[in-house]
């Protein structure tokens, strides 16, 4: 461990200042947002959903490559009228992307997606083989 002489007005906490600062200054129509997302697996398949209010299916691209799934889209901030003065902008505007490593128990070609209220569902059915099976033994 290093042992530093606090320096107020060196570069010792500068870094975590400046990130603060750009933090609480930049408008947040220009910062980055990642949507939040759910991941549940059943016997048959798994099942993502994301949270993306204020989306039409339009705004929303989903793609499987190389066992990757991406979902991109963008968030516009609509303002509509240049006479109002907006007292807090706290929800998050602009493009994001997430991408998802997919196990090989996963049948690409019968990915499905919907979109309803607001959640992006995107089912990722099972391959057969992946499936848990339930063997009897006999014993003679």
């Amino acid at each position: 461990m290093i042992i530093s002489k606090y320096d107020p007005n060196g570069q010792t906490f500068g870094l975590l200042e400046d990130t603060l600062n750009r933090f609480f200054t930049t408008p947040a129509t220009s910062r980055p947002w990642t949507p939040p997302v759910d991941i549940v697996e059943t016997e048959q398949e798994l099942i993502l959903k994301a949270d993306v209010p204020d989306m039409t299916e339009k705004e929303i691209a989903i793609s499987i490559e190389k066992s990757m799934l991406t979902i991109k889209g963008e968030r516009k901030f609509d303002k509509k009228d240049d006479k109002a003065s907006y007292h807090r902008i706290e929800r998050s505007y602009g493009a994001f992307a997430r991408t998802f490593a997919l196990p090989e128990t996963v049948d690409a070609e019968k990915v499905s997606a919907a979109y309803k209220n607001g959640v992006l569902t995107v089912t990722l059915p099972k391959v057969e083989l992946s499936k848990p099976r339930t063997i009897e033994v006999k014993v003679s």
